[in-house]
């Protein structure tokens, strides 16, 4: 039986602690996404869903972004991060994930792929 996309006790509250500490990529790629920013679709930032908190997702397409920073290297979280993707796609969710480093000081190279896996 899949698990509901509702957020659970312990998502909600994180979610929104999340929001009000934000990482700088995340702030950065935020600017680009808020109020319809990327071509007029419609995201939301630190989504809960299930028992995930998704850093941006986009409803209407089923597209969840992912920003992964030095932590993301360690082979535990790269084990997690997988679990955590498999159980978001089993629900309809495309996960793109990029690099801090690419949103920090890749121009509009995130927007675009963003873009481009929405179009898809």
């Amino acid at each position: 039986c899949p698990m509901p996309r509702r957020p659970t006790a312990r998502t909600l509250p994180l979610a929104r602690a999340l929001r009000t500490d934000m990482t700088y990529a995340e702030r950065l790629l935020w600017n680009g996404l808020r109020n319809r920013g990327l071509d007029g679709f419609k995201f939301r930032r630190q989504a809960p869903i299930g028992r995930y908190v998704a850093d941006f997702v986009c409803e209407d397409r089923k597209l969840i972004v992912e920003l992964d920073g030095a932590p993301h290297d360690s082979p535990e979280q790269q084990d997690h991060d997988a679990r955590r993707d498999s159980w978001l796609r089993a629900r309809g969710y495309e996960v793109l994930r990029l690099h801090n480093d690419l949103v920090i000081g890749g121009g509009n190279i995130p927007l675009e792929l963003i873009l481009e896996a929405l179009k898809r």
